[in-house]
């Protein structure tokens, strides 16, 4: 369409102009058309969207928030995309069959998960809902929503701290050292599924020995309680079936279509679930063994068509057509760890006294704003201090923050940024630089500028725009921290932004608190009035 018609109308393909890229999923102001004209484009691959559409972003947020179940939390949508991260260590649990219904309703929207009862840390990229299109027909979200209503579509059971019982058997020939690395596999297995090895037992391998260590284990208050035979169980009537069923329990499947793991046995003693280790166990690759420990630390009851149903996907042997499959395989994704600077040094001369300090309802200007960070979506918050630090300590005592002084603050904003990027952690993926002066910045403000977040996508440079503005604070990759570390005098990172065009994205708000800061009592004043009326 011609620039001089597209207000209004969604960026389809992003677009170079004078002094920066205006990328695709851009809703055009008036300010965007009149730099696009200015900058000799007369025409763009634009988007309208009709009546009854529903933007991409609204689409994508409505239906994480209905898909996400305990344990699950969902990342704030941009270009369509809502990322679901597990908040615990634990199993996802999927509804395979309603994603199935879900993804078949129209191809505008589509659902992707990690496999059923697959293994997450917390923090961990667990699902995405992504939209395809620029906005989603009214009556196919509707659609959508209707299949995941009143149940969630994705959660995660969280790994129980549990005391684990592990029983040893012995023949004759069996050695100390293989005794010893029977234990060891078992303890490096429940310490990183987050439980105890709390007692273990070496006995003969008979039925009356078994019978009686189990028992005492049960007694013991151990809960699960592990069998490790000095021989592979080959049936119902072997060793350790007999004694669990000596002991007063039952065996509730034995053998399982995974392999490594064939050989193993699931039972009960008395409600207290018990598994018969398979010998593979002793090596540290995944075995079926494996699958069978994590739900039951993660508390689930498994029955014996939850065994049966393992074998689809269950083949974990290397062949030689697939060799070392794990060997080189790509770490799974994850939150991006994003830390924030709060600048709170200066002496707000135009002020005529700290300004950070000033009450704004109630509490100290500063607070609002660091309360909000704290509230976000941000895992590390640094405050810089330099002009009465001990009091601006004291103002955000409660909230929590750690504090790096600056003592040349009096030198200029660029000396306070080098000193709150020298205090991140050494693993944080970005940082957002905020200005201790602009309360009106909320949680969800700061989310959706974390979500605008993506490397692989060249958005490594997220800055807040209103009414065609720029405004703060800004978030910058990792990457970028040596030049902003260079940036010299009382001066931030906007000339390095303009270096680094290609990297910026520009992140639009309907309101404009992340053009307002404080620099004046006039501006307070203003403020205050917005905020009591």
């Amino acid at each position: 369409m011609p620039v001089a018609s597209a207000q209004g109308a969604v960026l389809a393909h992003s677009v170079g102009l004078s002094g920066g890229v205006f990328k695709k999923g851009r809703v055009l102001s008036a300010a965007d058309v009149a730099l696009l004209a200015a900058s000799g484009v007369t025409k763009v691959f634009a988007a309208r969207l009709g009546p009854d559409d529903v933007p991409e972003d609204e689409s994508a947020r409505a239906l994480a928030a209905r898909i996400c179940g305990a344990g699950v939390s969902a990342q704030e949508p941009f270009t369509g995309r809502a990322n679901l991260y597990s908040q615990v260590h634990g199993l996802v649990v999927v509804d395979s069959a309603r994603v199935n219904t879900l993804n078949r309703i129209h191809e505008s929207i589509t659902f992707a998960t990690v496999a059923c009862f697959s293994l997450v840390e917390q923090r961990q990229m667990i699902a995405t809902v992504k939209i395809i299109p620029f906005a989603v027909s009214r009556k196919v979200l509707d659609a959508a929503l209707a299949v995941v209503a009143g149940e969630p579509l994705v959660q995660v059971d969280a790994l129980k701290a549990k005391r684990v019982g592990l029983v040893i058997t012995r023949l004759p020939r069996s050695k100390t050292s293989l005794l010893e690395k029977s234990e060891h596999a078992m303890r490096q297995r429940v310490s990183a599924l987050g439980s105890d090895l709390a007692e273990v037992m070496i006995c003969d391998h008979s039925i009356g020995a078994v019978k009686n260590a189990a028992a005492k284990l049960k007694a013991a208050g151990c809960d699960p309680i592990l069998l490790f035979g000095a021989s592979a169980i080959v049936d119902r009537g072997d060793v350790i079936p007999m004694g669990l069923v000596a002991a007063g329990g039952e065996v509730i499947h034995l053998g399982m279509p995974v392999d490594p793991g064939n050989l193993m046995m699931l039972g009960s003693l008395q409600d207290i679930p018990v598994i018969g280790v398979p010998s593979c166990a002793r090596s540290p690759k995944v075995n079926g063994f494996d699958w069978a420990l994590q739900r039951v630390l993660a508390g689930m009851l498994v029955s014996s068509h939850d065994i049966m149903d393992m074998g689809a996907g269950g083949l974990l042997a290397e062949i030689s057509s697939r060799p070392a499959p794990r060997e080189g395989q790509v770490l799974p994704q994850r939150a991006p760890k994003i830390a924030a600077v709060v600048l709170a040094a200066g002496k707000s001369s135009r002020m005529g006294s700290n300004k950070l300090l000033a009450d704004f309802d109630g509490k100290p200007l500063l607070w609002h704003g660091v309360e909000n960070i704290k509230k976000s979506d941000a895992q590390h918050v640094v405050v810089v201090t330099g002009n009465e630090a001990e009091q601006v300590k004291a103002a955000l005592q409660p909230l929590a923050v750690n504090f790096v002084h600056n003592e040349n603050f009096a030198n200029g904003l660029s000396t306070s940024l080098k000193c709150g990027l020298a205090a991140l952690p050494p693993d944080v993926d970005a940082v957002l630089i905020c200005l201790g002066d602009m309360p009106l910045i909320n949680s969800q403000t700061i989310n959706r500028l974390i979500s605008s977040f993506n490397v692989g996508e060249h958005r490594t440079i997220c800055v807040p725009v209103h009414d065609g503005k720029r405004g703060n604070p800004v978030l910058w990759g990792r990457q970028h921290f040596p030049g902003l570390q260079a940036i010299e005098g009382d001066q931030g990172g906007r000339l390095l932004m303009d270096a680094l065009s290609d990297e910026v994205v520009e992140v639009d708000f309907k309101t404009g608190g992340v053009l307002v800061d404080v620099d004046t009592p006039q501006a307070l004043a203003e403020i205050r009035s917005v905020l009591n009326p």
